[in-house]
């Protein structure tokens, strides 16, 4: 009866270590316009090199920026609603669309989630 008692505590940490480990739940917390782009970027082919999202801090705001699916195409910046605010850089002349604002300060950029699949 003891080994069984062990057996199944044994089991129960496990599983435990495992589901705490699970790297899809250590996406930051996001807003959900953000969550269903990541959730879209998942349901297309792998992009190479892998998607990414960044979560930008600057002048008091959060902004979202999203890596491109291929060469010559913008990477987008969008703030907390989702809202396309403008393409840091990428396209023809990987300068973006010249359309971001003028960030007076230190922009804190976190790499928050990266698309996994191979």
């Amino acid at each position: 009866m003891a080994s069984v008692l062990r057996l199944s505590l044994l089991f129960t940490l496990l599983t435990f270590m495992f589901v705490a480990c699970d790297k899809s739940e250590n996406i930051r917390q996001v807003p959900d316009c953000i969550s269903v782009k990541i959730a879209d970027i998942m349901n297309e082919a792998v992009r190479n090199p892998p998607a990414q999202v960044w979560e930008w801090k600057a002048d008091g705001k959060t902004y979202y920026y999203i890596t491109s699916d291929c060469c010559d195409q913008f990477n987008l910046l969008y703030d907390e609603s989702c809202n396309e605010v403008c393409a840091p850089d990428g396209g023809f002349t990987g300068a973006g669309d010249g359309n971001c604002p003028d960030f007076q300060g230190q922009i804190i950029k976190t790499k928050i989630w990266e698309d996994p699949r191979e």
